[in-house]
């Protein structure tokens, strides 16, 4: 078997290995409800994530604060884009409590907080961040709380103000390789989100430190090896792998779908360079079990 399953033309069948059937309609439709009646949102409706029936299912959610419209246009997200000049745009003051009541009507142990990208705030979101934050604990005060934050353009203030909250995980997503970057993140840098991790794990080297990056999008074997080495120079603890898969047809192509195996040999080498845990699959997600890949992360 191939590495890689190459794509031509327009919308390919997807292989045997990326089939998911949906199922569980009555739960994903009830937390649907739940979340609606605080006005929350979660990354894995707005996202799309394919794995949203079986995480709603078994109680998981990754909360998505700073409302539902992002100010950036990265090609492989189908999270809504918006004008910030807009009311729409307005921070809701009641949703770091609402996340906290909501968390606490699940009765979560591990709870994951992820955001849109605010860049037309002075802080980039982070005041929001941290009382969010700090209101989970409150609430939950033994639960375990991962943040995956935005790169706050770089403002190490805004990354300290969210580890000074209290979170046991910082995660922040590199998504890709460096030479896709243009394409697929416009408006970030590589080096600064490398940054935002590095100053993460030397600020508390006490948190976990942790990223993600998808693969099928015109990457190469060893731009991938270098980006997991680069995560490694910065002193991340976890990195997630998993393929893209193009969420509407505005969104970027796919441009291989990468077989188990391969996905398999990135976690070798990952863990071979010095990863504590390296979760790497097909349909891994940044958030995907993350209770689970904390648990092994930390049993080392």
């Amino acid at each position: 078997m191939s590495d890689f399953v190459q794509i031509d033309g327009a919308r390919p069948r997807l292989p045997e290995w990326l089939r998911k059937s949906d199922t569980h309609f009555e739960s994903v439709h009830l937390l649907k409800r739940r979340m609606r009646e605080r006005n929350l949102h979660t990354v894995c409706e707005s996202a799309r994530c394919p794995n949203i029936h079986e995480c709603f299912h078994r109680g998981a959610a990754t909360f998505m604060i700073l409302g539902n419209l992002c100010t950036r246009g990265c090609g492989f997200c189908s999270v809504p884009k918006g004008n910030p000049a807009k009311k729409e745009f307005t921070l809701d003051a009641a949703e770091p409590a609402h996340v906290a009541d909501m968390a606490r009507q699940m009765d979560l142990k591990y709870v994951v907080i992820t955001s849109v990208n605010r860049d037309e705030l002075p802080d980039g979101g982070s005041h929001h961040w941290a009382e969010t934050v700090r209101e989970v604990r409150k609430a939950l005060p033994q639960a375990k709380i991962e943040v995956l934050t935005p790169d706050f353009c770089g403002d190490t203030d805004a990354v300290a103000r969210v580890l000074d909250s209290g979170p046991d995980v910082y995660n922040h997503n590199m998504e890709t390789v460096s030479r896709l970057y243009r394409r697929v993140r416009p408006q970030a840098d590589y080096q600064q989100s490398l940054d935002v991790l590095a100053f993460a794990r030397q600020y508390r080297p006490d948190i976990l430190t942790k990223s993600g990056l998808m693969v099928g999008l015109g990457e190469t074997v060893e731009e991938v090896a270098q980006l997991l080495r680069d995560l490694r120079q910065s002193d991340a603890h976890v990195a997630t792998i998993g393929q893209y898969l193009q969420p509407t047809r505005r969104n970027l192509a796919v441009a291989e779908y990468v077989t188990p195996e391969k996905f398999a040999a990135y976690q070798t080498y990952g863990m071979s360079i010095g990863f504590q845990m390296v979760f790497s699959g097909p349909f891994v997600r940044s958030s995907y079990m993350a209770d689970l890949v904390n648990e092994q992360a930390t049993s080392h």
